[in-house]
């Protein structure tokens, strides 16, 4: 690497890919050096996503250099390897400050660039999109190309194949760029298939292959002849016959750090109609020997020496939720041979890499197919094992009609393990788990639950798998307020909450329902101030129990840990709408359909018109930062969370110093 300060004289001249396509073919590969030292020194400052963007820097120049984009259409899928692309898109001097507040966004973003020609985040997306493009430019006339990046690990989502399957069955000017990064297939790639890969991606072969399909179109069994003995010769040598069986034309493998062989291939496929892929093998970390050796570790790491390869340690602390999580499944799997633990591709991520080492055959990488990992544990359930499901709550998103169809219908007892519930930080809008409480708690038989510290966490997930039929476990990036887990394992009662504070006045906490509120003729919400004995109620949901706790002392509320979303504690709730002027609900999830919701659908459906906060995440896409600065954002902080209640409590006449609230005003449910 280059010594500190790196110079850049050919990388700093460029702003746009048009400076690019200025440059003389022969400097690319000094360019290509340029951009690599670039990559290393600028995201070892703050960390970020790493050895697949370095895997992509010939790629990228080479892209930039044969297609006229913005005009032409460049689809990156997911994002992870686009990092050289942001730099040769103008966005050079701000790399910077990617995945930090306010700085560029951690994948590529239609808001940020137009050369960002589509926004991602999750796998698979990009053939259907670019597809889409170029379906319309057909439509509209206009001769611009539409070219998909996808690599071998996205292209296992079966959305990937859905589009392939239409797009070959199109006459549509399409590319598709498979980048395969799997060392295997590198190291398969030798002197041979180096020598047809050369020929077939060549224009040479392209336009003999044309003619001769035209020469044989009139005589079946010569076409159908020539057609067996292709796919028999290619079958030896390539990995193509799948693509070209769904009406690709194939080109490749090539040598993805090539730029000579890129420039060739690319030139051939932007002349050829219809669609076409391109089969490019590169390696994740090229060029940084560190993330060589270890793709996995790098590919997101935090800050780090760029000269030495050392990352910077994290300060110790207490265990992640992932950790806890990873833990108990191990303790479980220990005690229950019926435990299967299943991830969509994120072993890492979900805390499972000691597990899926002790229980291999009890552990299942399904790739990134959630919707196929869903139905795959509903198979496991229907044969009596007990699958844990460890999924992103971003990500059970795209396997939600399985999740209704498939588990809950049949009420098979799959545990779905959420992390990375709430506001996930740097990963931004595409990231963050803000809807699985309103998404789950619609569909019939599931029981949610929303752990408020470590310990909670590894007693309900043991409580899920103790149930007969589907559960999840809703948990959040990073981790908890402290509280040690506790190793035996106890159940603990289906939709019960437990009261952590007991405001002035309040008295209760186990009684039946306590007294409808009742006004006559007043609106839904409104309390009638002779009913309430105490003053405002806080009903955190998970995470946010420990502001609630904070925020208690403030305004001497009674707090309730809700611990369960479905089935809410409904004796518990009336209770404490009939004996409180308010109640707050505290949830990091969205308002809309949320844990707050629930609690006035049940209050209403009781006839308890108790004046009611929501607090969540507001109706808007909260950006990237660090996990505080977008709970401060969303202003679900404790500064934001306490103004909302008193702007609040002002509006409706409820005093908030410390004593008995009184309520002053009539107030319905309101939304924060």
């Amino acid at each position: 690497m280059s010594a500190s300060p790196p110079s850049y004289p050919l990388l700093g001249a460029i702003e746009s890919p048009a400076d690019l396509r200025a440059l003389p073919e022969q400097n690319l590969p000094a360019l290509a050096a340029e951009l690599r030292d670039y990559l290393v020194h600028t995201v070892a400052t703050r960390g970020g996503h790493f050895a697949a963007g370095l895997g992509t820097v010939e790629l990228t120049i080479a892209l930039h250099y044969v297609f006229n984009t913005p005009e032409d259409r460049l689809v990156w899928d997911v994002g992870h390897q686009a990092y050289p692309h942001k730099v040769l898109t103008g966005r050079r001097d701000l790399l910077g400050t990617i995945k930090q507040l306010h700085g560029l966004a951690p994948f590529p973003s239609r808001a940020e660039s137009p050369y960002d020609t589509f926004g991602v985040g999750h796998s698979s997306t990009s053939v259907s999109a670019a597809l889409g493009m170029a379906i319309a430019a057909a439509r509209k006339g206009e001769p611009r190309r539409a070219v998909a990046v996808i690599g071998d690990g996205a292209m296992s989502a079966g959305i990937a194949f859905e589009a392939l399957n239409h797009a070959g069955s199109l006459p549509v000017d399409l590319l598709v760029v498979l980048n395969d990064n799997d060392m295997s297939i590198s190291e398969g790639v030798g002197a041979l298939s180096n020598y047809f890969a050369r020929v077939i991606s060549g224009p040479l072969y392209a336009q003999l292959r044309a003619g001769g399909k035209r020469a044989l179109s009139q005589l079946a069994p010569l076409r159908e002849l020539a057609r067996r003995s292709e796919e028999h010769v290619k079958g030896m040598v390539l990995p193509g016959t799948l693509f070209e069986e769904m009406g690709f034309n194939y080109l490749g493998p090539i040598d993805g750090h090539d730029l000579k062989a890129l420039l060739r291939a690319l030139r051939t496929a932007r002349g050829l109609h219809g669609p076409q892929l391109l089969h490019v093998v590169t390696r994740k970390g090229k060029g940084y020997a560190p993330a060589e050796a270890d793709p996995i570790t790098w590919h997101g790491p935090g800050p780090f020496d760029p000269l030495t390869g050392t990352l910077r340690k994290e300060k110790p602390g207490t265990p992640t939720y992932s950790q806890i999580f990873g833990q108990w499944l191990c303790d479980m799997a220990e005690r229950d041979a019926r435990i299967v633990g299943i991830t969509p591709a994120m072993r890492e991520g979900s805390g499972l890499v000691e597990y899926s080492r002790r229980f291999p055959e009890r552990y299942f990488d399904v790739a990134i197919a959630e919707q196929h990992a869903v139905t795959f544990a509903a198979g496991l359930a229907c044969e009596g094992m007990r699958p844990v499901l460890a999924i992103y709550s971003t990500f059970l998103q795209r396997g939600y009609d399985q999740t209704i169809h498939d588990v809950a219908l049949q009420k098979l007892p799959v545990v779905f393990a959420l992390d990375r519930a709430g506001l996930v930080g740097s990963d931004g809008a595409t990231h963050h788990g803000n809807y699985d409480l309103s998404f789950l708690r619609c569909v019939p038989n599931m029981v949610i639950m929303a752990p408020a510290d470590e310990n909670e966490c590894r007693q309900m997930l043991y409580t899920a798998t103790t149930l007969e039929g589907p559960a999840a476990v809703r948990f959040p990036r990073g981790r908890g307020p402290g509280v040690a887990p506790v190793k035996e394992l106890t159940a603990l009662p289906i939709g019960r909450a437990e009261i952590r504070r007991r405001g002035a006045g309040f008295t209760g906490g186990h009684a039946a329902h306590a007294g409808h509120a009742h006004t006559g003729h007043a609106h839904a919400g409104h309390a009638h101030p002779g009913h309430a004995h105490a003053g405002l109620a806080l009903l955190a949901f998970g995470s946010m129990l420990t502001p609630a706790l904070a925020l208690g002392e403030r305004f001497d509320a009674t707090v309730v840990n809700m611990r369960f979303v479905k089935p809410l504690d409904a004796e518990m709730l009336c209770e404490i709408a009939a004996s409180h002027s308010a109640i707050v609900t505290l949830e990091e999830n969205v308002v809309a359909g949320g844990a707050g919701s629930a609690c006035s659908e049940l209050l209403d459906a009781h006839g308890l018109l108790t004046a009611r906060l929501h607090i969540g995440i507001p109706d808007r896409f909260i950006e990237h930062g660090s996990r505080d600065e977008c709970l401060a954002a969303a202003e679900l902080d404790l500064p934001g969370i306490g103004a909302a209640i008193e702007r609040w409590c002002a509006d409706i006449g409820l005093k908030t110093a410390r004593g008995t609230p009184r309520l002053a005003a009539a107030a319905g449910p309101i939304a924060w």
